[in-house]
């Protein structure tokens, strides 16, 4: 069996036990659960069993690049004036602050182009992709030090509870449709106080096939014409727009709030944002003057920064489960609840 085909997904059984009936299987865990191996509640007792199995990673995945790997990791690493080299590699290692020994997760992280430069920041880096073809030209021009996975960004199992410092998400978020079980895996693997750090089309502005520049003759202003905003929408766009017959994938648009909230829901705080423009200039004639102006007033990416909690309601947890229940002390917490 060719592994790289494959990602490890991790399940969980939720058994309810008792001395006077038959343990009983449940998919989801009670509303107050606890990761443990066992807990108590309203005198009831539970485990959870934990296995992993092995799930085929499909090729032709809408939202993945897979496709057009070798034309990516070209652009990215041939290319110069590229917005991955210019304006986001130095603006996210500037926000990043990647600290020496420091554990880095590049979510999504395409052929290791940002991986590589974590590296060189001394963290240890572990990137993960859903795409196969993407994954194994990312092992083929990294340090063998970094280590690469094939996954889907919504579960990681080949990562550990409580190990990393700091995820890194760039360009994908938009790619990904089930964004709540994204952030909740970063969630498990950060450890209390790591942080999220997120880059993307900036959704005000950059929404495919709803958004577009517009000039003004009368005024000579250029400017952003946008149809919709607060409707989220699943759109085919172009992976290679300046070609024809070009591949294709799957964006979400997704207002701002949506993320806002998301990130809320699975134990997170966004602490810092900013709005990237683009560094392109345009060549001489008679609209250059207001293309650039518009460039610098309607910013391109959107950063956006998020930190881990350790919840009051957690704590709240933790304090009850001892109180009922002091015998069982044998519990399996997350480490970065700890």
């Amino acid at each position: 069996m060719d592994d790289k085909n494959f990602v490890s997904i991790e399940n969980y059984f939720f058994v309810y036990l008792n001395n006077t009936t038959k343990p009983q299987i449940m998919k989801t865990p009670p509303k107050s659960y606890i990761r443990c191996s066992f807990w108590a509640e309203n005198d009831r007792r539970y485990a959870m069993i934990k296995f992993t199995m092995k799930k085929k990673v499909s090729k032709n995945t809408d939202t993945s690049w897979g496709n057009v790997a070798l034309w990516y990791d070209e652009m990215l690493e041939e290319k110069e004036n590229t917005y991955q080299k210019n304006v986001i590699l130095p603006n996210v290692l500037r926000l990043a602050d990647i600290k020496k020994g420091e554990t880095v997760l590049d979510l999504a992280c395409g052929t290791g182009f940002f991986a590589r430069e974590f590296f060189k920041k001394g963290a240890r880096v572990i990137g993960v992709d859903i795409s196969p073809e993407l994954i194994e030209i990312a092992r083929k021009n990294s340090p063998k030090e970094i280590s690469y996975f094939v996954s889907p960004a919504d579960s990681l199992g080949q990562v550990k509870d409580g190990s990393i410092d700091k995820v890194v998400i760039i360009l994908a978020i938009q790619n990904i449709e089930n964004i709540s079980g994204v952030f909740g895996e970063c969630k498990r693997v950060l450890k209390t106080g790591g942080k999220i750090f997120l880059i993307m089309n900036h959704p005000a502005f950059r929404i495919p096939k709803k958004s577009d520049w517009e000039f003004d003759e009368k005024s000579k202003i250029q400017y952003r014409r946008i149809t919709e905003y607060m409707s989220e929408s699943k759109i085919k766009i172009e992976m290679r727009p300046s070609e024809n017959d070009s591949e294709q994938t799957i964006s979400f648009h997704r207002p701002l709030q949506v993320y806002f909230k998301t990130l809320k829901k699975n134990g997170f705080c966004v602490t810092g944002l900013e709005e990237w423009i683009s560094d392109k200039k345009s060549q001489s004639g008679p609209r250059a003057t207001a293309e650039d102006k518009a460039r610098k007033e309607f910013p391109l990416f959107l950063f956006m920064e998020a930190k881990k909690l350790l919840t009051w309601e957690f704590n709240s947890q933790v304090r009850s489960l001892h109180k009922k229940s002091p015998e069982l002390n044998h519990f399996w917490f997350n480490s970065g609840d700890q």
